[in-house]
């Protein structure tokens, strides 16, 4: 892989926007800063309509079905536990729930006389927004309305407050240009002198990408910009060519095979449940515990940022730890005492994150929570974009049967009049043409070109109907490989597994669960075929969140890179379709 630095890499910005985290820094920088990608924006007036989305609600887990569905996945989960043998192989400890009970039932706190260094934000100089742990820090919220602009690695779009596309650009041009002032030192008037790079998810909704790539160019004003996906800029970050890349995020997981650096289509899915889902499910298990700190209220926006803590403290995917624990805690709250807890728990810590392997544990229902990578829709600024490729060729093909199995005389003229073989007129053929109705003629002896067979480059695009129940992440990871071209290429897969994100890799004995579960599940003949499953969640010793990030910065370095900048002067004039022309992947 040659390099070389026409640029300073200083002048170039990486951003990879995530559900919760916005990670943000110059390429030449060690490591991204990281922000909660949250603004509180001040109410203009008393009648101003409030919205606040909650740090731990999601729809669905309010159903009257979720108890019943939590209950019996979770003796799915117990029974996998329990079937799983210590690394010294021995069976693991039955935990008495009784004597957790009891034992959390008689915890009070102890106060420690100090208190905590934290503060709640300052919001008496009316300042109009607060981004960041400042949105979250807010003592009396009622005067603001709480945005997430990105939900699932996508905009959030909803109807309510807040909700429309350019009030969510708004938010995230905000947040921005925010960040890059206060955190990078980089002022609004500065940008111009600056190239931006901008991760996206493997599954993208291109309307989406349009917007973000003119809030760089147009509302931030970038001198140029380059949009990539995550997974291949996972690999650079992992320094690896090739490898099935699975991303656990906060709300989302994204699977998909990447060769060469080029991401396959065919192999890309991605299910609506992350990190965050883990935290709810593990709040749900230390309620049936009788969490001591009986006061916490998850929809409180601390109570919540405790759980996510103890979630990250306490949870593992390690067969080993067995038996009974005595964990630790402390509530802090700004301007407040420290209180000290003391809880005991069993196997809770290992069934939440579980959970990623039998989703149904996370109590979602009647809720599509696994997608493949859609057809392109279409967009009036592009019009020569894949449709267009695709009508002009249904409509080559049924040119050249017509000439064929009629004994139709054609010329190179674009529109001349065809006979058959009896000298009856057939009409005019137009041979490049936008219309959907491509070839239409007299006779019907052209036919409709959403009639035709589709081409083989879409053949596996359109899948998603075929997943309707969820996949846990071992479940999808052998369904991206499935989906590559050849078994060469799936057993390159399944030999380079690299786990990226902070829902998952984190967790001590991730790696060995995974792998483990995947070697159980494969193909027999893979499993003779291939060495060694290889799952690796800390390339180079790095911590996994960062990979993309890291992986965006190598991006910027690359000799190939320097073709694919689009510069604000050439998106002014030529828009959409410079994204089709210059993205380093199949738009």
């Amino acid at each position: 892989m040659r390099h070389k630095n026409p640029l300073h890499q200083s002048s170039v910005i990486v951003i990879h926007p995530g559900s919760y985290w916005l990670r943000i820094g110059r390429a030449s920088d060690p490591y991204p800063v990281a922000v909660p990608q949250v603004i509180a924006r001040r109410h203009r007036g008393p009648q101003q309509d409030r919205f606040e989305e909650k740090l731990l609600h999601r729809n669905g887990v309010d159903h009257s079905g979720s108890s019943t569905q939590r209950e019996q996945a979770l003796k799915m989960v117990e029974q996998a536990i329990w079937s799983r043998k210590t690394s010294q192989g021995h069976r693991r400890e039955n935990v008495h729930t009784s004597e957790i009970h009891s034992y959390n039932d008689s915890v009070s706190h102890q106060s420690v006389d100090e208190f905590t260094d934290m503060s709640w934000t300052n919001t008496s100089d009316n300042t109009d927004h607060f981004v960041g742990d400042q949105a979250l820090y807010l003592e009396n919220s009622a005067d603001f309305s709480i945005h997430w602009p990105m939900k699932r690695g996508q905009l959030n779009l909803h109807s309510r407050v807040g909700g429309t596309i350019s009030a969510v650009i708004q938010d995230l041009c905000t947040i921005w240009g925010h960040v890059l002032d206060k955190s990078l030192g980089i002022p609004a008037g500065e940008l111009k002198k600056y190239r931006a790079i901008l991760l996206i998810p493997d599954i993208y909704h291109r309307p989406h990408i349009k917007e973000l790539v003119r809030l760089l160019l147009t509302h931030l004003d970038f001198e140029a910009a380059i949009v990539h996906q995550e997974s291949v800029c996972a690999t650079y970050g992992s320094g690896l060519c090739s490898a099935c890349v699975v991303d656990v995020g906060d709300q989302k997981t994204s699977v998909c095979c990447v060769e060469d650096g080029l991401s396959h289509r065919n192999t890309r899915v991605c299910m609506t449940y992350g990190g965050k889902d883990i935290t709810r499910t593990f709040t749900w298990l230390l309620e049936r515990a009788r969490f001591p700190y009986r006061e916490c209220k998850p929809e409180k926006t601390m109570d919540a940022l405790l759980l996510v803590e103890l979630k990250e403290t306490f949870c593992h995917l390690d067969q080993d730890f067995d038996g009974i624990q005595i964990l630790d805690f402390q509530v802090c709250y700004p301007n407040q005492p420290t209180l000290t807890y003391q809880m005991k728990l069993g196997d809770e810590t290992l069934q939440a994150p579980m959970a990623i392997f039998y989703p149904q544990l996370f109590g979602v229902v009647n809720e599509k929570m696994t997608f493949t990578q859609q057809r392109n829709q279409g967009d009036p600024e592009d019009i020569h974009d894949e449709l267009y490729l695709l009508q002009t060729q249904n409509q080559q093909q049924q040119a050249t049967k017509l000439k064929t199995d009629n004994g139709v005389f054609m010329r190179d003229d674009p529109a001349c009049i065809q006979t058959n073989s009896e000298g009856l007129t057939l009409g005019t053929v137009t041979q490049r043409t936008s219309s959907p109705l491509i070839g239409q003629c007299q006779g019907d002896m052209l036919v409709h070109a959403e009639e035709a067979p589709p081409p083989i480059i879409s053949r596996r695009i359109s899948t998603s109907q075929t997943l309707d129940k969820p996949l846990g992440l071992d479940q999808a990871i052998l369904y991206s490989i499935d989906c590559c071209a050849s078994d060469e290429t799936k057993k390159k897969m399944y030999s380079c597994i690299l786990v990226v994100g902070g829902g998952v890799a984190l967790f001590q004995g991730a790696a060995e669960m995974l792998q483990q579960r995947i070697q159980t599940k494969m193909p027999p003949s893979f499993r003779r075929a291939v060495d060694r499953v290889e799952v690796v969640c800390k390339s180079k010793e790095q911590d996994p969140r960062v990979t993309c990030w890291k992986g965006g910065a190598v991006l910027g370095y690359l000799d190939t890179t320097q073709e694919l900048w689009i510069s604000r002067t050439e998106w002014e004039r030529e828009g959409l379709k410079l994204l089709r022309e210059r993205s380093p992947f199949v738009w």
